[in-house]
């Protein structure tokens, strides 16, 4: 079984040639990086995954990293997709931009590829706070 699993892995690879060695980065891998990522900028509520993902995340206890990223690896380049709930009262282009700086950054620095896209897809806002601070009654 474990054998099926590291051929499943090297179908889903690319090469890239670096002083004539073959470094081999999952897209797996690179959507963890960008998850994590997003995950540590303010404004961010959650990930906004599929339906699987999240049976995935309850039946295994494990949180998924790449919940509700997209990638597409070239042989020297990437696209990402990131698909975000925000809190409310948070100014979204701001969390946008920042969420692109992060990405680029941490995936260009810990795998050598160029990000030459990182799209932010809002898919809602966080709104489960709005409500509940209580009035102050003066006597």
């Amino acid at each position: 079984m474990e054998n099926e699993n590291v051929e499943k892995m090297n179908e889903e690879v690319f090469t890239e040639e670096t002083n004539n060695t073959g470094i081999k980065i999952s897209d797996d891998v690179v959507a963890v990086i960008a998850g994590v990522a997003v995950s540590e900028v303010p404004g961010v509520f959650g990930m906004a995954g599929g339906f699987a993902g999240g049976i995935g995340e309850v039946l295994s206890g494990k949180k998924n990293l790449s919940k509700g990223i997209k990638v597409e690896v070239g042989e020297k380049e990437t696209k990402i997709d990131v698909n975000i709930i925000v809190e409310y009262g948070t100014r979204i282009p701001d969390v946008a931009f920042e969420i692109q700086n992060r990405v680029k950054k941490a995936v260009e620095t810990m795998t050598g590829l160029k990000v030459v896209e990182t799209n932010v897809h809002v898919q809602g806002v966080n709104t489960d706070n709005q409500g509940t601070e209580e009035t102050k009654v003066e006597e």
